[in-house]
């Protein structure tokens, strides 16, 4: 299973639970890479009807085979969910994030539910739990990023977010 850690974490924020599958061999072995293995995941996670906004949609993030090695374009990642506007909404990112993924010991995150105030989910050695972020809300991506490495104290941490117009529930809002 070389490339894999064979994870996937599985968060509801409605339920404030968090819970770890094993990424299985027939998803590794019969989709490709990260995006391919989120289409499944999505496929097979989400109801027929669900809407953008809706708590049953999902928003998966998932790494491929090579993230945290050398091979070029390793460090991207997939986001992948029902978007607002009723169509798959599918993003790939770069960065370094997707190798700490891996290197925290995940392939894959899968957030659904509404949770009753802002949080963050925290992975970190294996582990991972829902922080309060009320204190982040109103932020700009770069003044949340700057916010969670103080208060980790921890200057290399990684962090995906959203902003303003996420937290506003703008149509076309970003992570």
């Amino acid at each position: 299973m070389y490339g894999w850690q064979g994870k996937i974490l599985k968060v509801d924020l409605s339920r404030e639970r968090i819970e770890t599958v094993p990424l299985t061999e027939e998803l590794r072995t019969n989709f490709i890479g990260g995006r391919g293995i989120n289409a499944k995941i999505l496929f097979d996670e989400l109801k027929r009807g669900t809407g953008g906004f809706d708590p049953d949609n999902v928003l998966i993030f998932g790494s491929g085979p090579l993230s945290g090695t050398l091979a070029p374009g390793a460090g991207r990642f997939n986001v992948s969910g029902k978007s607002p506007l009723g169509f798959l909404g599918d993003s790939n990112c770069g960065g370094h994030w997707a190798p700490e993924l891996k290197f925290s010991g995940f392939d894959h995150v899968l957030i659904r539910g509404k949770a009753k105030k802002p949080v963050y989910l925290l992975i970190r050695d294996g582990e991972a739990k829902l922080v309060d972020a009320r204190h982040l809300w109103g932020l700009d991506t770069w003044r949340t990023q700057r916010s969670i490495r103080k208060e980790l104290r921890d200057p290399g941490v990684e962090v995906v977010c959203i902003g303003q117009a996420g937290e506003n529930l703008v149509r076309f809002a970003c992570v």
